[in-house]
């Protein structure tokens, strides 16, 4: 005992000594980055030309699969969406099982298993593995596509394409890529209603057919596994796949603008504008360039730390968040992209911005301190990535697909470590094109066009070119259109009044009940409106539970929301009071015309409402299309869109059916299940 007493107090002693030796107003040198020793998986291929990897680790009883399809970009060519129609009916069947009794026995394996137009993947428990990896090999092999099926999917993906119609990031990313590829490359074409609508089984059995083959496939297998046993159930599973050739292509030639342009994209119903900045980059993973281009980006734009972050969202609150990316590709034209949303009145101060930064780093050389927290940041993620087994497999699939070096990731850490700030200053020059990129905007045009061909630049003035949301050169829109001088408020609401039923019958409805649902991630959203001699009540309830719950007594008002009630504030029990009154079109004194804007592409008159609030009148029908109420929350101000369609009658008075809101990149599609006129609405609803 007293021997290790001694010890631990001389242990204690020298480290006071080395601790008191230590100049701390110095920064230790970083030492040499440590070389990765990654253990390589067992690996194999069949006759067929499938390769398999299998990483074994027995910490838990637990088997993952995934099968990858490493075949060059498929252009479509006119078909587009036909491989995702495809993927979709891969799973629904074999010629072996029916859908049900394939379905039903993998969830009693307990097992998940997906497939896709490229691959397909699986856990399980390693008690099951040899089954689950069966019915891998039937669903991917063996498929069965039946009218039936391909009928829902057709229909399902029709309707994904109608429900992001109005979605401006949904968009905007589409029309992005269109842009800087062009429709007649792999990366540049989508799916769209007309295309999708064309297609027939016959479109999706070919694309199997042609497309699923083995040769260009890999299949990674990581856990609780014995490697001999594995190449045996492979080669049992998945031999009788047959090699075939895949169609010759030649990729189309990706070119950049020789002059900086924005590229305009208007949709009407936009509450923010999405903003990138893009162009295509030549870059490869097993490039020179590709670490000193890696660290380069992370200063740039790669998380929450980075400049663009920092100056867009930390410096000008212009938004929530702006971040960098850059692509690698070994087959064509990878980008490099800069991007944000952004409040629709800092538009232009936000391109200018992202300018700013680009040309910063292009310009400059980063700081010390820069360069030491990017390679700090990406050490830290490398290492802890490493801890998960799956990334062995990941790491040594990259080796064999990108045709890396074998040492490529155990001098992962040494090659970021020898990024110098002239490294990236050289990077920044050759990929972020500033001179030359295409700043693609998606947004309101009738509020932020104006200022956004205003825009000049070290001395030049950049160009405004207008697109449509399919990516095809249009000529400028015609925003804020003037309204006729015998139009105003009075006669817009008149003729609103006269086309849903007329002003005797409405006078009559006294109150109004509605009932409607609307569908997020598989969960049913309900919502509740009453309205009554002045009085409003609004619940919003998922599965039963109330989620939220707005009530307007006529003279108070309050909020009750997790469990609690927070009472109206005086400028919520002004917009409760004019919302209380189903049709507020009955009074236009305080209403002001403020011009025509375009509505789903017919043209609406936009009337203010009140301070906060903005509808908008079809100008052919009268009908009410889309109202857009102004929000607060700090010292933010967002704007929240309602349209309305559908329009049914009830009690001789047409109310819309399909009430749609926006809520950032997210919509709500509530269709009205009960709407009641004078009936289903008692005191007791306005009460607390």
């Amino acid at each position: 005992m007293k021997n290790n007493i001694i010890a631990f107090a001389a242990l204690l002693f020298l480290s006071f000594s080395v601790h008191a030796q230590i100049d701390r107003s110095k920064q230790p040198k970083a030492g040499p980055a440590p070389k990765i020793n990654i253990e390589e998986p067992e690996s194999f291929t069949l006759d067929n030309g499938l390769k398999v990897m299998v990483v074994e680790n027995h910490k838990l009883p637990r088997v993952s699969m995934s099968l990858r399809l490493d075949n060059p970009p498929i252009f479509e060519d006119g078909k587009a969406g036909v491989s995702s129609l495809a993927g979709q009916l891969l799973g629904t069947g074999t010629k072996n099982m029916s859908k049900d009794d394939f379905n039903e026995r993998v969830d009693f394996l307990g097992a998940r298993l997906n497939f896709y137009s490229s691959g397909a993947n699986a856990n399980t428990l390693s008690k099951y593995f040899p089954e689950v990896l069966k019915l891998m090999a039937d669903g991917a092999i063996n498929p069965k596509f039946t009218e039936e099926e391909f009928s829902k999917v057709k229909d399902r993906e029709i309707e994904g394409i109608k429900s992001n119609e109005k979605n401006v990031a949904f968009n905007a990313g589409r029309v992005r890529s269109a842009l800087a590829y062009g429709k007649n490359h792999p990366y540049g074409e989508f799916a769209t209603q007309s295309t999708v609508e064309k297609l027939t089984l016959a479109d999706a059995q070919s694309f199997y057919n042609t497309y699923f083959v083995p040769q260009n496939a890999y299949l990674v297998i990581v856990g609780d596994v014995d490697e001999d046993e594995v190449k045996k159930m492979v080669k049992e599973n998945f031999s009788n796949w047959k090699k075939k050739a895949l169609p010759e292509y030649k990729m189309p030639t990706v070119s950049n603008l020789e002059q900086t342009q924005i590229q305009f994209v208007d949709m009407p119903n936009a509450v923010q504008s999405e903003i990138a900045l893009v162009n295509t980059i030549n870059l490869k993973q097993k490039d020179e360039d590709y670490f000193a281009v890696l660290v380069a980006n992370k200063i740039l734009g790669g998380g929450g730390e980075a400049r663009l972050f920092l100056n867009l969202r930390e410096d000008k609150g212009y938004t929530y968040g702006a971040y960098s990316r850059t692509g690698n590709d070994k087959y064509t034209a990878a980008t490099f992209v800069a991007s944000a949303s952004v409040r629709n009145a800092v538009t232009d101060s936000s391109v200018v911005a992202f300018l700013d930064e680009v040309y910063k780093i292009r310009n400059e050389k980063v700081t010390d301190s820069e360069l030491a927290n990017a390679k700090a940041k990406y050490t830290g993620d490398f290492v802890l990535s490493l801890e998960q087994p799956a990334t062995i497999a990941r790491l040594a699939l990259d080796v064999e697909t990108e045709d890396l070096d074998d040492d490529f990731y155990e001098d992962y850490l040494k090659n970021i470590n020898a990024v110098t700030a002239e490294d990236v200053q050289r990077v920044a020059k050759k990929y972020f094109l500033a001179d030359n990129s295409r700043i693609v905007v998606v947004g309101k045009g009738s509020d932020v066009v104006e200022n956004l061909e205003k825009i000049n630049y070290n001395g030049k003035k950049i160009p405004v070119v207008y697109f449509d949301k399919e990516g095809n050169k249009v000529d400028k829109p015609e925003f804020n259109k003037a309204v006729d001088a015998s139009v105003n408020a009075e006669s817009i609401f008149s003729n609103y009044i006269k086309a849903i039923g007329g002003k005797e019958a409405v006078s009559k409805a006294e109150s109004v009940m509605m009932v409607a649902q609307a569908e997020i991630q598989g969960q049913k959203l309900d919502l509740e409106v009453k309205t009554a001699n002045g009085k409003s009540s609004q619940k919003i309830a998922m599965s039963g539970n109330v989620l939220s719950k707005q009530v307007y007594n006529g003279e108070t008002g309050f909020t009750v929301a997790q469990g609690q009630k927070i009472d109206f504030t005086e400028k919520q029990l002004m917009s409760a009071k004019a919302d209380a009154n189903p049709f507020p079109e009955l009074d236009s004194k305080n209403a002001k015309v403020m011009g025509i804007e375009p509505v789903d592409g017919k043209d609406a008159y936009a009337v203010a409402l009140s301070e906060d609030k903005t509808a908008y009148y079809d100008v052919e029908s009268g009908l009410k299309v889309k109202s857009v109420n102004k929000v607060s929350q700090g010292d933010q101000t967002m704007e929240v869109p309602v349209s309305y369609s559908n329009y049914q009658e009830v009690s001789g008075i047409k109310f819309p059916f399909t009430i749609s809101q926006s809520m950032g990149p997210q919509t709500f599609d509530f269709k009205v299940q009960t709407l009641k006129v004078n009936e289903g609405v008692s005191d007791e609803d306005f009460m607390e």
